[in-house]
């Protein structure tokens, strides 16, 4: 049995618990626990700058990075954001230490970690 991975940092033990739920609802759902799925980790910040700094960051470290956007909240707020993609087992210890890294790596460049997302596979 494996040890149960979590945080003293409340914000990174709600992503911890995040992961523990999508990762058993898609299993819930037929997704194929067999095959990789695209983990999207997604990342924004209201000052493009800061983002694209974050961009070219994730990007030396190796990650592979998604062009930054720019979207308009409901409230009319403008917001930048990207996605670094990875390749994962729905493991979730494995997904909870790259959010892990994710989160520390948002916190060190100044944006937000908003959590990630996948895809159901057949």
């Amino acid at each position: 049995m494996t040890e149960q991975i979590t945080s003293d940092n409340p914000e990174l033990q709600q992503w911890f618990d995040h992961t523990d739920t999508l990762v058993n609802e898609l299993l819930e759902d037929g997704s194929n626990d067999e095959v990789m799925h695209t983990i999207e980790h997604h990342f924004a910040c209201s000052n493009f700058e800061i983002l694209e700094a974050a961009a070219i960051a994730a990007f030396k470290l190796g990650f592979e990075v998604e062009e930054p956007e720019e979207a308009v909240l409901e409230n009319g707020a403008r917001v930048f954001a990207f996605d670094i993609s990875t390749e994962q087992y729905l493991d979730e210890d494995v997904i909870k230490t790259e959010t892990q890294a994710m989160f520390e790596l948002a916190q060190r460049c100044n944006v937000d970690y908003d959590g990630w997302g996948t895809y159901f596979e057949e």
